[in-house]
This record gives C-alpha cells, structure tokens and sequence, in this order.
C-alpha cells in the first residue's frame, strides 16, 4: 500500500493545505513490462498551479480525489521488465506519493555523470535545467556578449539561467526577492542584482542595465516582463517561460511599455519543457559536464517528508526556496 496525495478540492486564488488530502493507493499487481518504484525524491514546480484549475492547457488537470502526479526521483524495488535491474536510479512524473507501480516506458534511467548527486536530475540536470538551457540558447537565441536579465533568478530555473549564461560568456542581471536572495544569486556569478521588494523593478533594472537588454528570460510576467520592454535594446529577444506572479491571481495582466515591441523589433518567444525533450541528449552532454566541473553548481532548498509536500509547494509562491524545491521523502 503506497500513500499518495490528492487534490480534493479546487483552489480559487492560492491553495491552502485544505485542498490536498494524503490517502492510501493501493498498488497494482506487478505485471510483465512493469516496475515498482520507491520515491526518494519528490519534485514541487509553480506550473502544478494551472493543473489544479478546471481548465484546458497544454497539460491536463489534475482530477479530483485522484492522486496528483509530478516529477519524481526513485529507486527500482522490484522489476519484470526488461532493462531495469533493483537498484536502478529512475526519473518519472509519479510524485506526489512514496511508491508507484509503473510501465517500463514511463521511466527514465537517470544519467550516470560522476560527480552528480542523483537528486539533480529533478534540478539542474532535470526539467528546471533543460527549461533553462533551451530557452536561453534557443528560445532566446542569446550568445557570448549579450546583456541578460533573467527574472526570479533565485529559484530552480532562474538559477540555472544565470549560471548558464556566465557558462556562455554573457552579462547576467537577476532579480529576486529580498537581499539574502540576491546575494545568493551574485553568489551563482550574476553581475549585477535587483532587489524587486526594495524599490520597482523598472528603477532596479534601469540602474543595473544603463544601455538596456538584449534578452530577458520571464519567470514572472507582470511588472517584469514591463520593465523588460521598457529597457530593450533593438532585436531584444524574450524567452516566456512562467509568469508566476498571475498563478493565484485573477487580475489580468497590464503592460504600460508593450509598445516598444514594434519600435524596438523584440522577438516573444513561449516554450515549454517537452518542446526540447527529443534534445535531452545535448543538455545532458553539455550541462552534465559543466555540473560535473563546478562550473554550475546544484542548489536546492529540501523539504522532509511525504507530508511536507503541500507546504513545500505552498512555499514555491511565497519565496521559501532557493533553487530547486524538492521534497525528500
């Protein structure tokens, strides 16, 4: 009998532990092309938001009183099938829960890179770390020389922004929430920071990039993204990637500079994670052996305990993370 969470109710701005209830799941017979999974550890990620509303995206909700699903990192207890061995180290999207029941084709053997703590493959080397390599290098189209800015730079993705782009050969701007943040993330080797809680972002980012941008990457939306367009260079490119900061709202979003997009020609660009899974093979070359070096670093904030899944998802909005939230079950 495994322990699962379920999403029993449908929050109307931001979710509060009301809404999850944690249950018994029985698991299924352990039949031919099957695997049985022991969660080590849990993923929480703000897109989980738009899957606990009723309504139609690219991924689909969550259903009521079912186990909710995420990614995860697992150990291999018991196998009948082929390819997968006890022992073995496995990536899947059935979070949210202790142990799992699942085909052989809904797993992934988790990459082999000495150096590298397992747990990166749901960080650096995981969906946060792809979503940063490819949106900044091909979303983006950003290269050596460009001026970044990349928006909550001090969590999962955001991080991994910074240190890739450095990686490149590019002048890095983050901003985060509150001065222990930034300077973790001019600790990643950002050259400048913007405290958001301080003063507005457009005076932060019109003080940290004098001659303007030539790529943001958006976490957040809102008034980042305008502070965005009010500071872009001619060609500016924007790799959308979250806007977390409409997630629990449900004011719609204004924008006081977006016609700077026609005068400044700035290319918007949205993408998400699985528009890049066929590549994974060249994000773990190149970003394995930069995790391998140092030269990025895996920077988590771990939360213990199945129990503690919903807090720490809670906590993804209010800033209690730095890097990567995971949940270590």
């Amino acid at each position: 009998m495994a322990r699962a969470w379920h999403l029993i109710s449908r929050p109307d701005a931001l979710p509060t532990p009301d809404n999850f209830a944690l249950r018994d799941c029985p698991l299924p017979d352990l039949g031919d092309g099957m695997v049985h999974v022991r969660n080590l550890f849990l993923s929480v990620d703000p897109y989980m938001r738009g899957r606990m509303n009723e309504a139609k995206s690219y991924i689909p909700p969550f259903a009521l009183d079912a186990p909710m699903e995420g990614g995860a990192l697992g150990e291999v207890v018991q196998s009948n099938a082929e390819g997968f061995s006890i022992g073995d180290l496995v990536v899947h999207m059935a979070g949210w829960r202790d142990e799992a029941v699942l085909a052989a084709k809904a797993l992934q053997k988790a990459p082999q890179i000495a150096g590298v703590e397992p747990q990166a493959f749901l960080g650096v080397l995981g969906m946060p770390g792809a979503t940063a390599y490819f949106g900044l290098l091909d979303a983006a189209q950003a290269q050596a020389g460009d001026r970044v800015f990349v928006s909550a730079a001090a969590g999962a993705v955001g991080s991994a922004v910074v240190e890739i782009a450095k990686a490149k050969g590019m002048t890095v701007i983050g901003s985060a929430r509150g001065r222990q943040k930034c300077d973790f993330v001019a600790s990643l080797g950002a050259d400048a920071t913007i405290d958001y809680t301080a003063a507005p972002i457009l005076k932060g980012l019109r003080e940290a990039a004098p001659e303007g941008i030539d790529v943001y990457f958006d976490n957040v939306g809102g008034d980042h993204l305008d502070a965005a367009f009010a500071r872009a260079r001619l060609n500016a490119r924007f790799a959308l990637c979250g806007m977390i900061g409409g997630y629990n709202s449900r004011e719609a979003m204004s924008f006081r500079y977006i016609i700077r997009v026609i005068a400044m020609r700035i290319a918007l660009r949205g993408f998400l994670y699985g528009d890049y899974v066929s590549r994974l093979g060249e994000f773990y070359s190149e970003v394995g052996a930069l995790v391998a070096s140092g030269e990025v670093k895996s920077h988590e904030t771990i939360a213990d305990g199945l129990e503690a899944a919903p807090d720490a998802f809670l906590g993804l909005f209010s800033g209690a993370n730095t890097g990567k939230m995971l949940v270590r079950v």
